[in-house]
């Protein structure tokens, strides 16, 4: 009988150890669960809070004019950062990006074709052409980037071949800088304007496109095509005249309504 107590004892005792063993595991990997819980509760707070800054300065940018989100930057250039993160952040759900487009365009056309960027963010197309490129941006991260108020940039007169807006229009004095590229473009340099597609949806509060167009025109450009196809952006491709009308007739600009986000 002794024996048999025994023998019982002995496979009590390694049950017994690993009911002890399981416990331990069940409650470190309960304290890693809540670990990762909070962690993952914090990851989502930081976005959020990330992503309504980023919805409050780009309102800002697309409601004061150029030389206001100049100073606006100026005064804190941190948050130029945090809006290019959560644009960064946005342009990732887009299933084609318009600087991609741009990029082929001009891969397509001559290397020698000097190009202006306004508005240029991380210069994107600059690194990916083999062309001169003039990148402009209200901050610069990079040494190739001239900070500048995009209607008032440092070129000189028609020295530029390609004029390019990639969602750039954004102030509220957004002909200012169409007037400033027509000042820098040379006679039939391009005009290259990507932009969101709902800004050109008069349904929904956009302007109307072929006013919008003809303002340009009146400026002193031909548009040569336009393309509509993607649902996410619209691309207009102009070309400013050879010979310029010295006396130009005022233009009515029509709104460009602001590109707000909401918030995911």
């Amino acid at each position: 009988m002794e024996a048999k107590k025994g023998i019982n004892r002995k496979r009590r005792t390694p049950h017994h150890g690993e009911s002890q063993t399981k416990k331990k595991r069940r409650k470190l990997e309960e304290v890693d669960g809540k670990s990762k819980s909070s962690s993952s509760f914090l990851d989502k707070m930081r976005a959020r809070l990330s992503g309504g800054h980023f919805r409050m300065i780009n309102e800002k940018l697309y409601t004061c004019t150029g030389s206001e989100a100049l100073s606006y930057f100026e005064e804190d250039p941190s948050l130029f950062n945090v809006y290019h993160t959560g644009y960064q952040e946005q342009m990732s759900h887009w299933p084609q990006q318009p600087v991609n487009i741009i990029i082929k365009w001009l891969k397509d056309h001559s290397p020698s074709l000097i190009v202006a960027d306004f508005g240029c963010g991380d210069a994107c197309l600059a690194r990916n052409v083999k062309n001169k490129v003039f990148s402009f941006d209200l901050v610069s991260n990079d040494p190739s980037v001239i900070v500048c108020d995009m209607s008032n940039t440092p070129l000189k007169s028609s020295s530029i071949d390609v004029a390019v807006f990639c969602l750039s229009l954004m102030g509220t004095n957004f002909s200012s800088y169409l007037q400033e590229a027509h000042r820098v473009l040379k006679p039939c340099g391009w005009l290259l304007i990507a932009e969101v597609k709902s800004r050109f949806d008069p349904n929904t509060g956009g302007a109307e496109p072929n006013k919008f167009s003809k303002a340009i025109c009146k400026l002193g450009f031909t548009l040569e095509s336009k393309d509509f196809s993607n649902k996410m952006f619209v691309l207009l491709y102009f070309k400013k005249k050879e010979k310029q009308n010295s006396k130009v007739k005022e233009i009515d600009w029509p709104e460009l309504k602001p590109c707000l986000y909401k918030r995911r």
